[in-house]
């Protein structure tokens, strides 16, 4: 029988790290990779029998580059990651054991995602993220909200199986929610800096992701909840595009 390793990236994750920890005590192999946390993470890991690595955190200020580290440090072929606020249902667990058993199981599988927004969990604007792969098909571009790369067939579990979702714990407040936006788009900055916005594209461009979040997502079916993630959408978008225009524009200045 193909064995499994449920993976995930640590840093002060201590908050849900007890319930994810539980909930992965299917799996052949829980690997904790952590940033050197300066909470009882790795405590708390340690009391759950898990195999811990350490990825030394340096200058890196995204997960994605410790994650590509920890799939290839896990002891199976298959690999599972976790972030360290999801909880992974018994249903799915069952279900990945039996697919890397069938003789067309695919390489990578996107699996979905439950989110809570404002305290209300919701399953309309699923969130598919590629967790499930062959590590020794996967590479994790070092590049923020970047999926890895698979070389090979990609599989996604259909939305309907709602006993499959992972379960993303944290429901962080709008100020949270800000300053992370703020981060975020500091980060994606620098790979889009070619990018030439001009006024059509902030007139447009924030709008098409407020209509994909809220129509073709769904979240007119979720009443305000769907209107403010929406408008948090299109927020995310003009502050990215502003940032790089105001780079644009000092780097322009300096050359005068």
């Amino acid at each position: 029988m193909a064995k499994i390793s449920a993976v995930l990236n640590t840093y002060n994750a201590s908050q849900y790290l007890d319930r994810v920890l539980d909930s992965l005590s299917g799996f052949d192999e829980i690997l904790v990779c952590d940033m050197e946390s300066t909470d009882d993470t790795v405590e708390i890991a340690r009391c759950h029998g898990c195999r811990i690595v350490t990825f030394e955190r340096g200058e890196h200020r995204i997960c994605e580059p410790a994650r590509d580290f920890a799939i290839h440090a896990a002891a199976n072929e298959w690999v599972l990651v976790v972030d360290a606020d999801e909880v992974v249902p018994e249903a799915l667990t069952r279900f990945l054991y039996k697919l890397v058993e069938a003789p067309d199981c695919p390489d990578a599988m996107f699996v979905p995602r439950s989110n809570l927004f404002l305290g209300k969990r919701y399953y309309n604007t699923t969130d598919y993220q590629l967790r499930f792969m062959r590590k020794d098909k996967a590479y994790w571009p070092p590049v923020i909200h970047s999926h890895p790369k698979i070389d090979g067939t990609i599989g996604k579990i259909p939305r309907k199986h709602k006993d499959l979702y992972l379960i993303h714990l944290d429901d962080s407040p709008l100020d949270k929610r800000y300053q992370k936006m703020d981060s975020y788009t500091d980060y994606e900055l620098q790979r889009r800096l070619s990018k030439n916005y001009g006024v059509a594209s902030f007139m447009f461009r924030p709008a098409w992701f407020f209509f994909r979040s809220y129509i073709l997502q769904g979240g007119c079916c979720d009443g305000v909840r769907g209107i403010i993630r929406a408008y948090f959408a299109m927020t995310y978008q003009v502050m990215l595009m502003s940032k790089i225009m105001e780079r644009r524009f000092s780097q322009d200045s300096k050359k005068k």
